[in-house]
């Protein structure tokens, strides 16, 4: 394995490791990965492929801010009471991921749990108290965004997900 830059952090985990040396080849293994989960988990009706790590996932859907097809990503279902968490993480990677910028186009999308889909709305945190208190809930399921958090030279942004009436 090859010397890790000195800004790496020694001991990160696998993900860590992962999501930090992204921007080489992994990152498109990386793309490729979540393209193929996201069609598996469509193809199955939710009832298979719904981790990643050992974690439950969901499947966001949300239109391209320049194609306006619609895009689906699976991301770690991060439930806050009956709202859904997502951070645009990138796995620490300098710039946001691109379905992140779809949602903000979009101001929502429609998550899939298992068998059931619904229409969301998207709001960004900005709030200092609730941005901390949002980041704890999102750090408390995935851990790994503290390390990615660590790793990145922005402040990872969050949204909160609401069921659309």
């Amino acid at each position: 394995m090859a010397e890790q830059p000195a800004s790496t952090p020694a001991r990160l985990s696998l993900t860590g490791r992962f999501a930090h040396f992204g921007s080489t080849r992994l990152g498109a293994l990386s793309k490729l990965h979540g393209r193929v989960h996201s069609r598996l988990y469509a193809r199955f009706g939710g009832t298979r492929f719904g981790k990643w790590l050992g974690r439950p996932v969901f499947q966001l859907t949300v239109l391209g801010r320049k194609t306006g097809v619609p895009r689906s990503v699976v991301l770690m279902y991060i439930p806050d009471g009956d709202d859904l968490l997502v951070s645009g993480s990138f796995g620490g990677h300098p710039k946001p991921p691109n379905w992140w910028g779809n949602l903000l186009a979009a101001g929502g999308g429609q998550a899939r749990v298992g068998h059931e889909t619904w229409p969301v709305t998207a709001r960004v945190v900005t709030d200092e108290d609730e941005y901390a208190a949002r980041w704890r809930v999102l750090v408390a399921h995935y851990p790994d965004l503290a390390t990615y958090q660590a790793l990145s030279p922005r402040r990872l942004p969050i949204a909160v997900l609401t069921r659309a009436k």
